[in-house]
């Protein structure tokens, strides 16, 4: 249903880059099938000192995120960390970010990376369900009328992520 509702939204919505650039046509998106072996638990690890660091944009711009904290993924004996990053909308609102390349980047999801958006809760001991089956292209997947932030080498997780978003190309 979720992948329904992006689908119409991309082909209909007047901030979709589909209807922002004349260039390029709309099809349904490529996903992986729903697996749920990737689905994770895990608390946020905050930071002691959370540093803003400069992220690369595609168009080789820069902009400020804050490296809030990390969660840790328990898969086949392995622990791995994945960076959550706080950033400003233009109104000055926060909102979270979860931004990630894996073993499939470049191959069979896109090659900058993807993107799992995450909702902050001031409790210290939440446990967050991390779904990778939600993960998603940024707007520039699709166009390069836009930019998006670039995940860092520290965002690089050591497994193929065979959830979410496929390429589109």
């Amino acid at each position: 249903k979720e992948r329904k509702e992006k689908d119409y939204g991309l082909q209909f919505d007047i901030n979709s880059p589909f209807n922002r650039d004349t260039t390029i046509t709309f099809k349904p998106l490529n996903y992986y099938k729903p697996n749920p072996d990737f689905v994770f638990k895990s608390k946020l690890f905050k930071y002691d000192v959370q540093d803003t660091v400069a992220i690369l944009g595609t168009k080789g711009e820069t902009r400020p995120a804050i490296l809030l904290g990390f969660l840790e993924l328990k898969k086949d004996d392995k622990v791995h960390r994945i960076n959550v990053y706080q950033s400003f909308s233009r109104t000055g609102e926060p909102y979270y970010s979860i931004w990630f390349t894996d073993k499939t980047t470049g191959d069979e999801t896109y090659g900058v990376g993807r993107y799992l958006d995450f909702e902050l809760n001031d409790h210290p001991e939440f446990v967050y369900t991390i779904d990778f089956n939600k993960a998603y292209n940024p707007y520039c997947a699709y166009s390069s009328l836009f930019t998006c932030p670039i995940p860092r080498v520290e965002d690089y997780i050591d497994m193929a992520i065979e959830a979410g978003e496929k390429n589109f190309h």
